[in-house]
């Protein structure tokens, strides 16, 4: 091998040595530092329960915001997050139809995005949603229950994970109208009736 080809070789496979070592650094640091999605959702309150999140011109002064770091950032939307373990019970998702538009996602605990969908997609304009490991999906397709016709099941891998409700606030005299329906929204184990 001539000289100049030797150079070449040992700076391009520096560089894509340093490259690919670049790239897994900055997808290994939340997990080293705690502060990824999950563990920031985790933190906003108790699990199985929708919270909503503070505006952000409001974030500095609210305590729940210092322990998460979630705020709402934009102005149009009202956000709120529910943690969940799917170790006991399904998760069963309502909230009636919203003001304006709203959507829902579910993500598992590495943030990856499992399902999502909006009122233009759900039955009547509600949510109604089940979300539960596959055993626990075959277990409720086995015995349906007649509460659950409607609902929609999302099949959820792991155990854990979260839920982001989102919903449009047009104009300012929207905004208790889009508090209330985020209040109003139940993320809470199946129970067994």
């Amino acid at each position: 091998m001539r000289p100049m080809n030797r150079l070449t070789y040992a700076v391009l496979t520096g560089l894509i040595g340093a490259a690919l070592l670049h790239i897994i650094i900055i997808l290994s640091l939340p997990n080293f530092t705690g502060k990824d999605a999950f563990t920031r959702v985790k933190m906003t309150g108790p699990s199985h329960r929708f919270i909503s999140l503070p505006d952000l011109s409001d974030a500095r002064a609210d305590t729940r915001a210092d322990a998460g770091g979630l705020s709402n950032v934009d102005p149009f939307l009202k956000v709120a997050v529910c943690h969940f373990d799917l170790t006991l019970a399904p998760i069963r998702l309502l909230a009636p139809a919203g003001p304006s538009f709203w959507s829902m996602a579910v993500y598992d605990q590495d943030s990856n995005e499992v399902f999502s969908m909006n009122d233009r997609t759900s039955v009547g304009g509600d949510l109604d949603a089940l979300v539960a490991s596959p055993v626990q999906v075959a277990q409720i397709r086995k015995a349906p229950g007649a509460a659950l016709t409607q609902s929609i099941i999302v099949e959820h891998r792991g155990t854990t994970g979260y839920i982001v409700l989102r919903t449009m606030v047009p104009a300012p005299s929207f905004a208790a109208q889009a508090s209330a329906f985020l209040d109003e929204a139940v993320c809470a184990p199946l129970s067994g009736d």
